[in-house]
C-alpha cells in the first residue's frame, strides 16, 4: 500500500489532517482548492478509507486517520530533519511554517520582536501560533505537530529539552479611576474588591490562593476568564482587581487606562521556559528560531512598576 503513494501525496494528507479543511489546506499548500480534492480522492482511492468526513464546523477524520496521523507526522518530520541536516545554514532561503504554542500574552510581549527578526533575516518563514493544549505541550512536541513551546510548568517527557527565558513576578492592576483605590493597595481593599482570575485551564488553585489560604484569608472571584490580554481590558472597564504576570501588567497599562500596583501579599516568582523535542536540538531553522525568541523575550527587562 504505501509503494502506491508519492512522498508528496503523504504531506498533502498531514496537511489535510492539520487543517481539517480543503481550503485552509490548499492555502498551506500553495495549490488551488479543486487540485487539493482532487489530491484527497486520490488518497481515498489508495488507502481504502474516506479519511476525512464532513461535519459541523468542517472536516473531521475517521478512526483510521486518527490512528495514522501521529506515525505520519513523525516520520515526515524526521525525514525532513535528515534531508535539511546538510544545508546551507542561510536563513534567507529557509521556506518552512514553525509552529509554537504560548498563551496570548506571551504572545503579545514576543511576537513583534520575533517577526520583525523574521522579516530581516529569514522572511521565507511562517510562525504559526497556536495556545498551549490543556494538557500541556509534551504530546505535541513528541508527536512533531509542534515545534515550540514556552510554559510555566512543562511537563517533563523523553526526548524534550528546555531552555529558561527568565523569572517574572506578580503585580495587581485596576482601573484608572477606581473609586476604592487610592495611592496604595493594601491587603484588606484588595481583598474588599471583587477579582478577576486568569486560568487558562479552566480550573485548578492558583498561587494566589494558595497563599491566603496560608494566612487563613479568601478572596472573591467575580470573573474566571482563560485569555491573558482579555482580562486586563475587563478590568479598564470595570472595579474588578486582576493579579497576573508584572510583565503583562505593566504591558497593558500602556495601553488601556490601568493602575499598576504591588501585590499586598508576598508572592513566590515564577519562571517561564522554552520547550523542544531533542530531535530538532540541531536543526539549523531551529536553532535559528530558538535563539530569535530568546532575544525577543529579553530583549525589554521588565520595568520598575509604575502607580499611574
Amino acid at each position: 500500500m504505501l509503494e502506491a503513494l508519492t512522498l508528496h501525496q503523504l504531506r498533502v494528507l498531514l496537511v489535510l489532517l492539520e487543517e481539517r479543511s480543503v481550503t485552509r489546506a490548499a492555502r498551506r499548500l500553495g495549490v488551488s482548492q479543486p487540485a487539493l480534492s482532487h489530491a484527497l480522492r486520490g488518497l481515498r482511492d489508495a488507502l481504502g478509507d474516506p479519511l476525512l468526513v464532513s461535519a459541523r464546523g468542517g472536516l473531521v477524520p475517521t478512526a483510521r486517520a486518527e490512528a495514522v496521523a501521529p506515525a505520519l507526522r513523525r516520520a515526515l518530520h524526521e525525514l525532513e530533519g535528515a534531508l535539511r541536516s546538510g544545508a546551507a545554514d542561510e536563513p534567507r532561503t529557509w521556506s518552512r511554517t514553525l509552529v509554537l504554542a504560548t498563551w496570548d500574552g506571551m504572545s503579545l510581549s514576543v511576537l513583534p520582536r520575533l517577526l520583525a527578526r523574521v522579516g530581516a533575516e529569514a522572511p521565507g518563514l511562517c510562525i504559526d501560533v497556536r495556545p498551549v493544549p490543556p494538557e500541556g505541550a509534551a504530546a505535541g512536541l513528541g508527536d512533531g505537530s509542534l515545534d515550540l513551546a514556552i510554559e510555566v510548568r512543562p511537563a517533563e517527557a523523553p526526548g524534550l529539552r528546555t531552555r529558561s527565558l527568565g523569572t517574572d513576578t506578580f503585580a495587581c492592576v485596576v482601573r484608572r479611576d477606581h473609586p476604592a483605590v487610592g495611592v496604595a493597595l493594601d491587603l484588606d481593599t484588595w481583598l474588599a474588591l471583587p477579582h478577576a482570575l486568569i486560568s487558562p485551564q479552566g480550573r485548578g488553585t492558583t498561587v494566589v490562593d494558595s497563599r491566603l489560604g496560608e494566612l487563613g484569608r479568601k478572596r472573591h472571584v467575580a470573573l474566571r476568564i482563560r485569555y491573558f490580554l482579555a482580562a486586563p481590558l475587563v478590568v479598564a472597564a470595570s472595579d474588578l482587581v486582576l493579579t497576573a504576570p508584572r510583565s503583562l501588567c505593566e504591558q497593558m497599562a500602556e495601553l488601556a487606562p490601568l493602575r499598576v500596583f504591588e501585590p499586598p501579599l508576598v508572592l513566590a516568582p515564577f519562571s517561564t521556559r522554552m520547550v523542544w523535542h531533542e530531535r530538532a536540538d540541531a536543526d539549523p531553522v531551529h536553532r535559528w528560531l530558538r535563539d530569535a525568541v530568546v532575544d525577543a523575550v529579553t530583549a525589554r527587562p521588565p520595568g520598575e512598576i509604575a502607580q499611574r
